[in-house]
């Protein structure tokens, strides 16, 4: 007899959690894919978007400073397009808001640049990359010069948030790399509190305070 060829796909059924604080009970599934690369290959992004879809992700994470937001836009297209999912609905999207926009003013125009970039309508969650600022600046930058970097505006910079989830252009706001004492400072005035802490796991850099 001979082998089959074709490849087989095995589908996983990936646990979901309620997010508190989301709107339309947005569920988001516990285990997604990310996309922060050091050398950006557009092609192969996409197509590692569209095999993890065939085998049953759904939750894709991305970000600004990454520069993947335009492959993962590319690759739910062509999934909507092939059928691969029915619908938008069933994808979860989280991109997050980089240090030179953490001002009051740009929140809102950084998440409708990101979902211009994305091609869709809204975003599943969106986050605070890190609890800094840096001086606006058109080039995002990881590596940003110490007398570039400013004080967080933590209510100004919230309150941006909070009306991105008010105005439909994300389901759910949080933020990422933030200590139980900055997520205090943020609880203690916000209408919406954050319903998401991301943290970075990594085998040599451990910080056990988060």
């Amino acid at each position: 007899m001979a082998a089959n060829s074709e490849p087989m796909h095995v589908s996983i059924n990936v646990p979901e959690v309620k997010l508190s604080s989301a709107s339309g009970h947005r569920k988001m599934p516990v285990i997604g894919l990310g996309s922060a690369v050091d050398n950006i290959d557009e092609s192969a992004m996409k197509s590692a978007v569209l095999e993890s879809i065939k085998l049953g992700y759904r939750h894709f994470d991305t970000a600004s400073l990454y520069g993947t937001e335009s492959a993962l836009g590319e690759a739910i297209a062509e999934a909507l397009n092939l059928g691969l999912v029915a619908s938008r609905e069933e994808l979860f999207i989280t991109t997050k808001l980089w240090c030179s926009d953490a001002h009051r003013d740009l929140v809102v125009p950084a998440l409708k640049k990101s979902l211009k970039t994305l091609q869709i309508e809204y975003v599943d969650l969106y986050l605070i990359h890190w609890p800094m600022s840096a001086k606006p600046s058109e080039k995002l930058r990881n590596d940003i010069p110490e007398e570039d970097l400013v004080a967080l505006d933590y209510n100004g910079v919230w309150e941006a948030m909070e009306e991105c989830q008010r105005h439909g252009l994300t389901k759910s706001i949080g933020v990422s790399n933030f200590s139980p004492k900055k997520i205090e400072t943020i609880l203690a005035f916000a209408t919406i509190p954050p319903t998401v802490n991301q943290v970075r796991l990594i085998t040599i850099i451990i910080d056990f305070n988060l």
